[in-house]
C-alpha cells in the first residue's frame, strides 16, 4: 500500500479495534528503523515528527528522507506533524508533503482554538491531508512543548461541539494521560473515550502512551483509541541502547560507529515489532 492518508490507516483500525503505533522519530536512523520494524511486523505505522525535530533537521531534509525510505514500502505508512501550535510550521509541513498534522491550540480558549482549527482543516484538505485536534493540553513537556501543570478538562458537550464544528479526523482527549515517563501508575478516565466514541464515532488518539500497562492499552484500544502515540519509549531505547554499546566499546577500546548504529537499530526494530503485536496492528499491513 505504501504512503497513505492518515484516514486510510486509522479508520480501519478504529472499525476493527486495533491500535496503530504513532512513533515520534528524530533522525535518519530512527526513521529507517521504525519503518523497518513496521515492515517486519507487516503493520501500518504512523511516523511522527515534533516541531523541535522539524526545526532541528529541516522540513525539506526530513521529507526527502521520508520519500527515499518509503519508496516501494509495502505496508501503509503516513507522516504526521505532532503537537504543533505554530501555524507557520503547519503550513510549511503541509506544503512539503506531510500527510497529517496535529494543530495544538490547546493553550488558547476553546472558541479561538476551534476557529483556528477550522482554518487548519481547510488548509490541510487543500493538500489532501488530515487533521488531529485537541482542546485540552496533555500534561507533561515533550520536545520543549507543553507544561507539567494539569489542564482543566472540558465538558463532553464542548468536546463534541468542537469535533462537529471543525471536522477533524482524529480527536485527542485528555483522560489523565501524560507525556514523558509516569512517576506513578496513571489513573485514566477511560469512560470519556467511550462517551466520545459512542456520541460521534470518531477515532481517538491516545497520547502519553509510553509507560501505560498492557491492560490499559488493551482497554483503551477496545474503546476506540486507534492511534497510539509513542515518543519517550523510543528516546529511551535509542539512548540506552547506544549507551550500553558505548560502554562496551570503551571497555574494549574499539570505536566503530557503523557497529553502534547497527546495534541501536536492531533494538529499535525490536521495540516497534513488539508494539505492533501489543496493539494488534501486526499482520494488518496488507502484505
Amino acid at each position: 500500500m505504501g504512503v497513505a492518508p492518515l484516514k486510510d490507516i486509522v479508520d480501519p483500525a478504529f472499525q476493527a479495534r486495533y491500535g496503530v503505533p504513532a512513533i515520534n522519530i528524530f533522525n535518519d536512523l530512527t526513521m529507517e528503523a521504525v519503518l523497518a520494524g513496521a515492515v517486519e511486523a507487516n503493520s501500518p505505522v504512523i511516523l511522527q515528527t515534533s516541531v523541535k525535530t522539524v526545526r532541528s533537521v529541516g522540513s525539506r531534509v526530513l521529507f526527502d528522507m521520508w520519500q527515499s525510505m518509503t519508496r516501494g514500502i509495502e505496508v501503509p505508512v503516513t507522516l504526521h506533524l505532532d503537537h504543533c501550535p505554530d501555524r507557520a510550521v503547519v503550513t510549511e509541513c503541509l506544503k512539503a508533503g506531510w500527510n497529517s498534522v496535529l494543530f495544538d491550540a490547546s493553550e488558547l480558549p476553546v472558541e479561538e482554538n476551534q476557529r483556528q482549527t477550522i482554518d487548519v482543516v481547510a488548509e490541510a484538505r487543500s493538500h489532501g491531508a488530515q487533521v488531529e485536534g485537541e482542546i485540552e493540553a496533555i500534561t507533561g513537556v515533550e520536545d520543549d512543548h507543553g507544561s507539567d501543570e494539569v489542564s482543566q478538562q472540558q465538558s463532553l458537550e464542548v468536546a463534541l461541539a468542537f469535533i462537529d464544528a471543525t471536522g477533524i479526523d482524529v480527536f485527542a482527549p485528555s483522560i489523565g494521560n501524560a507525556h514523558g515517563s509516569y512517576k506513578a501508575a496513571p489513573v485514566l478516565d477511560v469512560e470519556r473515550v467511550t462517551q466520545i466514541v459512542e456520541a460521534r464515532n470518531v477515532p481517538i488518539a491516545l497520547h502519553g502512551g509510553s509507560g501505560l500497562s498492557n491492560e490499559q492499552f488493551t482497554d483503551l484500544i477496545a474503546r476506540g483509541c486507534a492511534k497510539v502515540n509513542i515518543s519517550t519509549a523510543l528516546k529511551e531505547t535509542y539512548m540506552q541502547s547506544s549507551l550500553a554499546f558505548l560502554k562496551q566499546a570503551e571497555q574494549n577500546n574499539k570505536w566503530d560507529p557503523p557497529s553502534l548504529f547497527k546495534h541501536t537499530r536492531a533494538d529499535i526494530v525490536a521495540m516497534v515489532t513488539e508494539l505492533c503485536t501489543q496493539f494488534g496492528s501486526a499482520g494488518k499491513g496488507g502484505r
